[in-house]
């Protein structure tokens, strides 16, 4: 209590009733405690608790990318993947090109992209990441897992071209400047530097703004607030409540759009207020990001963004929510703190440099022609983002169907190769995959927007299918031909859309039948040939025929 309410309350006749009949006696010590809590300055700032949440679920999101790269980088662009990354490294290295494209693209896989490199740096990675869980973390693992993963990003091709990957980059080596250089206790003896706590906040209000913009300016379903009508029905990947999402009233999904504009367009600019503010927004900002994942498989996308929003908060709030043994670590962690110049000066030097990669970016988020995940500088330090900058008013989906028949009428009986995530069998319910990744889905989610020769991977995947490919296979949730290979495989596009939630047959969809994106093809078709040896993807193994 101030003074000045200390004597308010008194002037107001109302002393009696604080004090109790011997109050007039306890008025000289109350007003002398009164005016030494007015006068003495409130508690400073402190990140301790903040730096230990951050850096923990930082290294759950890179857990879960190197262990989606663990599990299918072979099949996507090893040797014998749907994408050789080895025919295009080898082409340039033979030009003499490595060293330039190094500097373009920076990647470890420029010197050695043997299935053996890719796969034993997606595990290492994943098993370091594990060690931030733990708790463990500095400014030299931080370091090495952005550098392994940007190795992914930059050599990944079409399947590592998302919005996420550039944003882990960047949120990954801004806890560099976080962490002591060496020191990788939870609670090590240096302080988190308060500018990279404000870099944090930067990138979340950049992350949030650019979302919110590339939406007003882009999709007009956006403006009219009827986006909802169609987003949970045609995201990319549903999860099991996207129907029940779907089907919501009409004024709730539009006051869903309306929570949207909130979250990415007001809340973005508290984040740099006072303490209640900046915890009022950041709180926004979570809820916001705990809602898409609750609504669908958006991959590691909302848990990557929480991570910056995490700086809106000080220990101050970490320590009403967290275990009482965590405030006591970092209470005497600060407690024995001892000032690093070193660190200091390299948080406020990555600042300005931060500052200067800003500018095109902040020219980016003002221009009516705002790009949406686009990076400006070859490590991917300060990049634009963006999210469902249109919204698709129809699901479409291209499913691969194969045959044993040897020749081809009415009567053939085709099978049909299930997706993990993607809607396939009409009774099937989707299912929570995210965090986790299907870079094929997500890919063939696109591919069904546009023809095959935009999307020519899908050619290899109809060589591979042909062939029982097993690395190929593992991308799909089952393979209706265990025995010996199909003799046609053929690619169908559908129309998809939610069935009601009280049908009587319990089909969680329907679907129309569009035609062939694709048409039946067989192991021996020389156009299918021609076609892979041009790019360079009939190797000497799935250029063997197919099993009889």
């Amino acid at each position: 209590m101030s003074a000045t309410n200390c004597r308010g309350l008194m002037n107001q006749g109302r002393y009696h009733v604080l004090l109790g009949p011997n109050g007039f006696a306890m008025l000289p010590f109350i007003k002398k405690i009164a005016v030494r809590t007015a006068n003495q300055p409130s508690p400073p700032t402190t990140y301790w608790l903040t730096r230990f949440v951050l850096l923990r679920l930082l290294g759950a999101v890179y857990a879960i990318a190197f262990l989606v790269a663990a599990k299918q980088i072979i099949p996507l662009i090893g040797a014998e993947g749907l994408t050789p990354l080895a025919p295009i490294a080898d082409q340039i290295a033979s030009e003499g090109k490595t060293a330039g494209s190094f500097f373009q693209y920076p990647s470890l896989f420029w010197f050695n992209h043997s299935d053996a490199m890719l796969q034993e740096t997606a595990w290492a990675g994943f098993a370091l990441s594990c060690v931030v869980v733990a708790g463990y973390a500095n400014a030299l693992i931080m370091l090495t897992l952005w550098a392994w993963y940007m190795s992914f990003v930059h050599l990944g091709l079409e399947w590592y071209g998302y919005g996420w990957e550039i944003q882990l980059l960047e949120t990954g080596f801004l806890a560099v400047f976080l962490c002591p250089l060496l020191d990788p206790r939870p609670f090590p003896r240096r302080a988190p530097p308060v500018v990279t706590i404000w870099l944090y906040r930067w990138l979340i209000f950049r992350i949030m703004l650019g979302a919110g913009l590339i939406k007003l300016r882009g999709d007009p379903v956006w403006r009219d607030y009827t986006a909802l009508y169609y987003h949970f029905e045609t995201q990319p990947i549903p999860n099991g409540l996207s129907r029940w999402f779907h089907f919501l009233p009409p004024f709730v999904l539009r006051l869903g759009v309306g929570l949207n504009h909130f979250a990415e367009l007001i809340a973005p600019w508290f984040v740099f207020w006072p303490r209640l503010a900046r915890h009022i927004a950041g709180s926004v900002i979570i809820l916001f990001q705990l809602t898409l994942v609750l609504s669908g498989n958006l991959s590691f996308l909302n848990w990557l963004t929480i991570v910056p929003a995490l700086a809106c908060f000080d220990d101050s709030f970490w320590r009403r929510v967290l275990p009482h043994v965590l405030v006591r670590h970092a209470e005497e962690a600060a407690a024995l703190a001892q000032p690093s110049r070193t660190m200091k000066w390299a948080a406020w030097i990555y600042a300005g440099i931060v500052a200067l990669l800003s500018i095109p970016v902040v020219v980016n988020l003002a221009s009516p022609r705002q790009l949406m995940n686009n990076a400006f500088d070859p490590l991917g330090l300060v990049n634009t983002y963006g999210a469902f900058g249109s919204v698709g008013k129809e699901r479409l989906n291209v499913v691969f169907e194969g045959t044993a028949a040897a020749v081809l009428d009415e009567h053939t009986v085709w099978k049909a190769y299930p997706y993990i995530g993607l809607p396939v069998d009409v009774m099937e319910r989707p299912p929570q995959v995210a965090p986790y990744q299907l870079r094929l889905d997500w890919q063939m989610w696109f591919a069904a927007m546009a023809t095959p020769n935009q999307y020519p991977f899908t050619i290899n995947v109809v060589w591979k299918l042909l062939h029982n490919d097993a690395g190929t296979l593992s991308l799909f949730a089952d393979n209706p031909f265990p025995d010996k290979p199909p003799h046609f495989i053929r690619a169908r596009l559908y129309k998809y859309s939610f069935a009601p939630l009280d049908n009587p047959t319990g089909a969680y969809w329907t679907r129309q039948d569009l035609g062939d994106w694709l048409p039946p093809l067989s192991a021996d078709n020389p156009s299918l040939q021609m076609e892979l040896s041009r790019r360079h993807w009939l190797t000497s193994a799935s250029a063997q025929p197919a099993p009889k």
